[in-house]
């Protein structure tokens, strides 16, 4: 059988470059190169791992451009679009990232404040700490970070005759940025509408309501005129409003779940993740991987905050655990 396609030419002057993610769930991430006349916008980049650069070294061989004519934009922080900058940027590249995903990469400390949250929600940190350590997003993140170019809401990167409009889309991360071009009605999504799989949200402060975020930027996208949608990664759609519905849905179905669960008992966020439904593939929740039960805390717990902030559910606090529990 002939190997997969990497690089696809999906519009004029406009490009897919599919870099495998290696011990990733993900499999791939979608990388986007758009040509100009003499610079060139590559968008998101893969993991620092030899298999991505030699992924993304290929594919823009194939397109024809070479990195001291490239520019950057990353949709957001985390390690499968960012990570592979470092190894990319020269001299001349300019890097065009978000102020809130910027001042979280600028000022990381390390795994200690993200752990303490976990534990108060009742996580078992001790095994917790070696598999964030372990995870591929640690390993192979960005082993520098060269100077960022930051682009806010409304701003507009133009390429050759595409303007893209930034568009501030929280959620997925705090500072997660999608790109508009009205003219040709493309919405550059990174992880913020995917369509063979749900965007991750997750909350890791007692304070942010990241869900709600999400769901506001899903009503804002779904104003936008769009024919083609592309995502950070699986297929490419043009159904943006029927993706939408269907994730407003889902995440309506996950309130419910949890208020159920919560129904019969206060139970921590990482309990009630352990009775919630999720699609891995393991016998039961003790042989989850450790990763995934992290990731999974995270969701119910920005579940449990929406409802904490709608006045749904209200916190208590049993033997230093922050428990959840139906409003009365």
């Amino acid at each position: 059988m002939p190997a997969p396609t990497l690089t696809q030419e999906i519009g004029d002057r406009l490009y897919r470059i599919k870099i495998p993610l290696p011990e990733t769930p993900l499999k791939s991430l979608n990388a986007y190169l758009v040509r100009g006349p003499r610079r060139h916008l590559l968008i998101d980049t893969g993991l620092n791992h030899p298999v991505c650069l030699a992924a993304m070294q290929a594919g823009l061989a194939r397109i024809g451009v070479a990195l001291p004519d490239l520019d950057i934009f990353v949709t957001h922080l985390h390690a499968d679009h960012f990570g592979l900058v470092s190894r990319l940027a020269t001299p001349a590249t300019r890097i065009y990232f978000s102020r809130p995903d910027a001042e979280i990469v600028e000022n990381w400390e390390g795994f200690g404040p993200m752990l303490a949250h976990a534990g108060r929600h009742g996580f078992p940190v001790d095994r917790l700490r070696a598999a964030l350590e372990a995870h591929p997003g640690n390993r192979f993140r960005s082993e520098w970070v060269p100077p960022l170019e930051i682009l806010t809401e409304g701003d507009v990167l133009e390429v050759g005759d595409f303007a893209f409009r930034c568009l501030a889309t929280p959620g997925h991360t705090l500072g997660h940025t999608c790109l508009y071009e009205p003219s040709r009605k493309i919405l550059v999504a990174g992880d913020h509408v995917l369509f063979d799989i749900t965007p991750n949200i997750q909350c890791w402060s007692d304070t942010e309501n990241p869900l709600q975020l999400y769901l506001q930027s899903l009503d804002k996208v779904a104003a936008l005129e769009v024919d083609l949608v592309l995502p950070g990664h699986r297929r490419l759609m043009p159904d943006l409003r029927g993706r939408v519905r269907e994730l407003q849905a889902h995440h309506r179905r996950r309130l419910e779940e949890a208020l159920s669960i919560l129904g019969a008992g206060p139970a921590s966020a990482y309990a009630t993740a352990a009775r919630m439904a999720w699609d891995i593939r393991a016998d039961d929740w003790a042989h989850f991987p450790v990763a995934q039960q992290w990731f999974a805390t995270g969701e119910a717990l920005s579940h449990l905050r929406y409802l904490e902030a709608q006045g749904r559910v209200h916190r208590e606090i049993r033997q230093g655990i922050v428990n959840f529990r139906p409003a009365a």
